[in-house]
């Protein structure tokens, strides 16, 4: 028995994944645009292009380009189910498609669907298409997060805040000071992001497109232009440069998403109580308390931060890959690149959540301040001989150790209104 769109031995279907979690580590715009549907898209779109670049060098008729097109441009034409099933016996997700394809299209034209290309070339490419429009609604959650901490560090830059380090007190900070840390890290973090450059794959076989003949470099260049992408200074089938530059560029935004949630729960906890996070009616309740409120979206947003390293050295572990086709490592990248767009949406998402539901405790940040504001000093007689009670009470107020918190805050601003405009 075959199934209808591979022509090769019936696999059992893949199960569809548990939507269980997904409200978790699917949460906000991303993880739409790196989904099955999104993948089957990005592969058509490659097709596409591929016919119209070789019309651009002359290499095909434009009638078979035009036919092959608008056989691709219905995506939800193509079963993703058995899409799906098929790529067990073929090894990778585009053949399955390109079958499938070819019996659209049909004719004379169905022979020059996938002409010279591998599964690998539409699949790397596809897989930077997909990263291309994944990173647009990632960005646009990573700039309101932004945004709203450059609000609270504004509005705060004088709103004192004990300093915290090695989980002890320290000496004082400001609330303003805390998120403009918050908020420079997160923009680096994105604008890390933001510098990825997305290169087209077309190669052949062997990565010499030997079956374009002395036109394959015009066929690449067209390719490129015509998907949006970079064009590569040759193909990349086994240095896996632009893999890795993404997830560690992931990784590292994770790390910053992590780090501004993990204050933010310490901030919340009880006995800190400096924040709270109102969520809609409902949120946050614990099952054994039902008073008490968590800081949902905060810890959320860590829990899907916090898999993102491990996304990221599997995709380190795959990248060493052999001759000019690797065996088995270009095909584990495939599932860790997915998750860690869709942990680092998530993550982005959660965050922006848990800033929009954030409140600030002026009073209970000054009243921990006051309570370990350092020692008696002014009945010690060492002391006031040479100071006068005035002076010791003026020494120890914190507003006189700031140091040059304020400044720092206004630099942040200043620094992050200039790349806002200039974005």
């Amino acid at each position: 028995m075959s199934d209808s769109v591979s022509g090769v031995p019936a696999v059992p279907a893949v199960p569809a994944r548990s939507s269980l979690f997904d409200a978790l580590v699917a949460a906000g715009p991303v993880a739409s645009q790196v989904g099955d549907e999104a993948w089957v898209r990005a592969m058509l779109d490659v097709e596409s292009a591929l016919a119209a670049a070789q019309a651009d060098a002359g290499l095909l008729a434009w009638e078979h380009a035009r036919s092959i097109a608008e056989a691709c441009r219905d995506h939800g034409a193509f079963d993703v189910t058995q899409l799906r099933a098929g790529v067990g016996g073929a090894g990778d997700p585009a053949a399955p498609l390109v079958r499938a394809l070819s019996e659209r299209v049909g004719g004379e034209a169905a022979r020059f669907v996938h002409r010279g290309a591998t599964g690998q070339d539409v699949v790397d490419s596809a897989a930077m298409l997909v990263a291309a429009r994944a990173r647009e609604p990632l960005l646009a959650d990573v700039e309101h997060c932004t945004d709203a901490l450059a609000a609270l560090a504004r509005a705060h830059v004088g709103s004192m805040q004990v300093g915290r380090t090695l989980a002890q007190h320290a000496p004082p900070v400001t609330f303003g000071l805390t998120a403009a840390g918050w908020l420079t890290a997160l923009d680096a973090a994105a604008d890390r992001v933001r510098a990825l450059r997305f290169p087209v794959q077309l190669g052949g076989a062997v990565g010499t497109l030997a079956s374009f003949g002395e036109y394959g470099p015009d066929v690449v260049t067209s390719l490129a232009a015509r998907l949006g992408l970079a064009e590569p200074v040759l193909p990349w089938h086994t240095d896996r440069t632009p893999v890795v530059d993404l997830a560690a560029a992931l990784g590292g935004l994770a790390a910053a998403v992590s780090a501004v949630a993990a204050s933010i729960v310490v901030l919340v906890q009880t006995d800190v109580a400096e924040l709270h996070e109102e969520g809609p009616p409902g949120s946050g309740g614990a099952s054994t308390m039902p008073p008490t409120r968590n800081p949902l979206a905060a810890v959320s947003a860590r829990a899907c931060a916090k898999q993102a390293p491990g996304l990221v050295a599997d995709l380190l572990a795959a990248a060493e890959q052999e001759n000019q086709r690797a065996a088995g490592a270009w095909h584990a990248e495939w599932w860790p690149l997915i998750q860690l767009w869709r942990v680092c949406g998530s993550a982005v998402h959660w965050l922006r959540e848990s800033l929009r539901r954030l409140r600030v405790d002026e009073v209970r940040m000054r009243e921990n301040l006051d309570a370990h504001g350092g020692l008696v000093l002014d009945d010690d007689p060492a002391v006031t001989t040479h100071l006068s009670r005035e002076r010791i009470q003026r020494l120890l107020d914190p507003v006189e150790y700031l140091g040059s918190a304020s400044v720092f805050v206004e630099r942040a601003l200043t620094a992050y209104g200039r790349s806002r405009r200039e974005r």
